[in-house]
């Protein structure tokens, strides 16, 4: 463990210095892997862990479109492509990658192989944590792991084959053999972290929860479009519209952020920029801070697993959700989008 000043609180992380790829091999050099799910995580882990020579099978309902992308990823039925259950059999630590409602139908059937020593390990906090809601409740001589990549499974799997890697959080749930630390920080290493920090299931998901409502995903969306909607009832192009609110903020700003920090940005713009910037930030910051606030408590109360447990478990959940994708796609900002990126030199 290294201990890192973050902003004044010191932190103790994994890094791959002192947990090596070599030691994570060792740690699991007996265990089988099996990755249940092959949707959003289960991809970009699965891949990672293979590439990094640990054994790994992935457990997925055949004749299924995933099933395929995992044939079409390289996995081999009957060798390391499995149905479900037949995973599970195999498998000493089971990656329960499913979505949060995908989680909740196949519990059952994933109980039913949770052998003693065996390991559990989820890549969010949801269903451990909201386990009234969830049912999920895995016996006591089972280890219960967390790693959660701060990014998508696309994302996990393009850094990895650049040779970079996604900072994870880590947590124990429960430690049944006295292996759970070693487990957990071995799989979080080859799957391809960046650096591990600690959290627990309930700090994971209410912090995520939050961040894909909030910053990640649902407010930038809203600043996007309140924004771009002001420009254009003030007579701004749809092409300068979309430019000045998305496509710079994208393509030039944020990757600099990323590699310097916003006090760098505010250094290096022009003054007139700094000026506006320094004077605003904290305006938008007020006005938005009561949302968050909100938000976060609806998160604790478990208000926000609920509506996504009764959304997602909807017969004609997949229908409402391509209306309501529908309605961004075909929106006049991200109709612009869709012109303004063909635009741009690498896609000519």
């Amino acid at each position: 463990m290294a201990t890192i000043n973050f902003g004044g609180t010191e932190e103790q992380v994994v890094t791959r210095e002192e947990f090596p790829l070599e030691k994570a091999r060792e740690v699991l050099k007996d265990e089988v892997i099996a990755v249940i799910g092959y949707g959003v995580q289960g991809p970009g882990q699965s891949l990672n862990l293979k590439d990094n020579g640990f054994n790994v099978i992935v457990g997925q309902r055949k004749d299924s479109k995933t099933w395929d992308k995992a044939i079409a990823d390289g996995w081999v039925p009957g060798e390391t492509l499995f149905e479900i259950e037949e995973a599970l059999d195999k498998a000493t630590i089971i990656q329960y990658l499913l979505s949060d409602a995908g989680q909740i139908a196949v519990w059952p059937t994933v109980k039913k192989y949770l052998k003693p020593g065996k390991a559990l390990y989820f890549s969010h906090g949801f269903g451990i944590t909201y386990k009234e809601r969830t049912g999920i409740v895995p016996p006591a001589d089972v280890d219960v792991i967390l790693v959660a990549p701060k990014g998508s499974g696309t994302s996990l799997r393009r850094m990895f084959l650049e040779g970079r890697g996604l900072n994870s959080s880590y947590a124990i749930f429960q430690d049944a053999t006295g292996k759970a630390f070693d487990r957990v920080v071995a799989l979080g290493i080859g799957v391809g972290s960046g650096y591990l920090f600690e959290t627990t299931f309930k700090r994971e998901v209410y912090s995520d929860l939050t961040g894909e409502r909030g910053t990640l995903m649902g407010c930038i969306q809203g600043i996007f479009a309140a924004q771009y909607e002001v420009l254009r009832a003030n007579g701004h192009s749809p092409s300068e519209a979309f430019n000045e609110t998305v496509e710079e903020l994208t393509q030039s700003l944020m990757p600099l952020v990323a590699e310097n920090g916003m006090d760098w940005m505010y250094a290096n713009t022009s003054t007139t920029a700094q000026r506006g910037a320094l004077d605003w930030w904290k305006p938008f910051r007020d006005a938005t801070k009561p949302v968050f606030d909100k938000l976060y408590k609806e998160v604790a109360a478990g208000n926000e697993a609920q509506r996504s447990i009764d959304s997602n478990s909807q017969e004609d959940y997949r229908v409402k959700l391509e209306d309501e994708l529908k309605e961004l796609r075909e929106s006049e900002m991200w109709q612009a989008g869709n012109a303004v990126r063909k635009l741009r030199p690498e896609n000519n």
